[in-house]
């Protein structure tokens, strides 16, 4: 049933009820006993499965975002970042900080398509298959994916770091375009391996923007960055995927360019303008959010209600709407605030 309404959703019908999808909610232990009834101690000890799939039946989720290309498949060309805590046991937390390059000069002479970790396609395939099947099994009554996280600027993020690719950026611009464009012909390789892959519906993530939008110029995108979407993209509409599209931060100026690359879903942060995306796209356009989990950490019964609604009110006549915190929600979140607002997904989410 959820599965079902999931791929309604994908393929722009009408539902009875907004479908649903959330992301690292699923770490949430504490928040999955109180919907499930097993205990953490339990869902540690070999009854992890069946809490999330009780959780996700309770919650009416739909569809699971997964990806499997991520910073692993880049090492051991990677810069580290340190991570503050963001999980529930702390254990992402990092302190361990290191530059991959000592200035621009390097970047532009790096050739990521010939240095960057090579994989035959075959087993690329057979390691997009093996996550697409794990996630089948794991999601059980829901929409399952796979996909990539390192896109295009993510996996320059994951191997610059924020001030050697701001610097990069910034000293010589065309230069560092010819730097993604080399990155962009390494990545292509596994977009085209996902087109051969099992998985109807794909997740394409790449954080091109941060919180005030874009942090290189909009015209050096539409140079680089988008070009570089359309060559990789054609890979999966050509297999007749379903391409979901992700990325943090505020990517309302970029909304039109993405659309043209050739995706079918726009998954967003609350800084991305949701109503603008309904208004031109709703009609063409799975699209997922976009409620501030900030709401759901420090709102009250009455603030979460509201954001809930306006939501709702953007989202709900469009077919192809998914409800989600377009932010995550943490493991610190308040378990009665998570669920209130289910109740009003619940409630509000009728059509």
């Amino acid at each position: 049933m959820l599965k079902e309404m999931g791929m309604k959703a994908l393929n722009l019908e009408m539902t009875d009820r907004v479908c649903r999808m959330e992301y690292s909610v699923f770490e949430h232990s504490r928040l999955i006993e109180k919907v499930s009834g097993i205990s953490v101690e339990e869902q540690k000890n070999g009854r992890g499965r069946e809490a999330f799939v009780r959780f996700c039946t309770e919650w009416d989720i739909c569809m699971h975002w997964n990806i499997l290309v991520g910073s692993s498949f880049l090492h051991p060309y990677v810069t580290s970042m340190g991570h503050a805590v963001y999980a529930e046991d702390g254990q992402d937390f990092n302190q361990n900080v290191h530059e991959l390059f000592a200035d621009e000069e390097e970047v532009y002479r790096f050739d990521p398509y010939e240095t960057l970790p090579y994989r035959e396609e075959a087993e690329i395939i057979r390691l997009f298959n093996e996550n697409y099947r794990n996630t089948c099994d794991y999601a059980g009554d829901a929409v399952a994916m796979t996909g990539i996280y390192i896109s295009c600027m993510s996996g320059l993020i994951e191997m610059l770091g924020w001030n050697m690719l701001l610097l990069s950026a910034a000293v010589d611009p065309k230069a560092f375009g010819e730097f993604t464009e080399r990155y962009s012909l390494w990545i292509e390789r596994y977009f085209k391996a996902l087109a051969k892959s099992d998985a109807p519906v794909v997740m394409i993530h790449d954080d091109i923007v941060w919180t005030e939008g874009a942090f290189i110029s909009p015209e050096w995108y539409r140079k680089y960055i988008f070009p570089a979407y359309k060559r990789c993209f054609r890979h999966l509409h050509d297999a007749g995927k379903k391409i979901l599209y992700t990325s943090d931060g505020n990517y309302t100026e970029f909304i039109d360019d993405i659309a043209a690359c050739g995706i079918n879903g726009f998954v967003m942060e609350p800084l991305t303008d949701m109503a603008y995306i309904a208004e031109k796209y709703g009609k063409t356009h799975t699209f997922a959010g976009n409620a501030d989990t900030r709401i759901l950490l420090y709102g009250d019964k009455d603030d979460i209600r509201r954001e809930v609604q306006r939501c709702m009110d953007i989202g709900k006549r469009y077919p192809g709407f998914i409800m989600s915190v377009g932010n995550h929600i943490p493991a610190n979140t308040p378990v009665d605030n998570c669920m209130w607002y289910n109740e009003f997904c619940r409630e509000l989410g009728k059509r």
